[in-house]
């Protein structure tokens, strides 16, 4: 079933998500935005940790998630480690939704409006495993450039 190769890559990028945020030599240097980045890696990663706790953990799996998309971008400074927690605590989020997603829900409606087009929940998955992995790569991309060279 397709929430087992879900669960899968949602698994491997949060992952590579901890281990890219941990990676950072200097921690002051997850804030950074330089010329045309416009997103610090800490931001992408409080981004990520709302989009997937709204989308997966609120909408799907019924928690009490609340999300604050601003705070996403403007919260500076949050310790490493801090992110790092967050980051386990929606792979949990992650794993427990997805292990109660049936296959009719899957092809069902995704019961919030999210494009201008109403889409299946499967579709609406997916969508969110290349997201993750979109902004998984700016983050790597981030540090190699504005924390190896400072």
């Amino acid at each position: 079933m397709l929430t087992q190769t879900l669960k899968t890559l949602f698994n491997r990028d949060l992952n590579r998500l901890k281990s890219e945020i941990g990676s950072y030599k200097n921690e002051a240097n997850l804030w950074i935005i330089d010329k045309s980045i416009a997103n610090s890696a800490g931001n992408l990663c409080l981004h990520l940790i709302g989009n997937l706790n709204t989308y997966i953990g609120a909408t799907l799996g019924g928690s009490n998630y609340i999300r604050n998309r601003e705070l996403e971008f403007s919260l500076k400074d949050v310790p490493k480690q801090e992110l790092i927690n967050i980051i386990e605590a929606t792979i949990i989020v992650v794993n427990e939704t997805l292990d109660k997603i049936t296959e009719k829900q899957l092809n069902s409606e995704y019961p919030t409006l999210v494009f201008q087009e109403k889409t299946s929940t499967e579709f609406f998955l997916v969508h969110l495993t290349t997201h993750l992995a979109y902004h998984l790569g700016q983050i790597n991309y981030h540090r190699r450039l504005l924390d190896d060279e400072l």
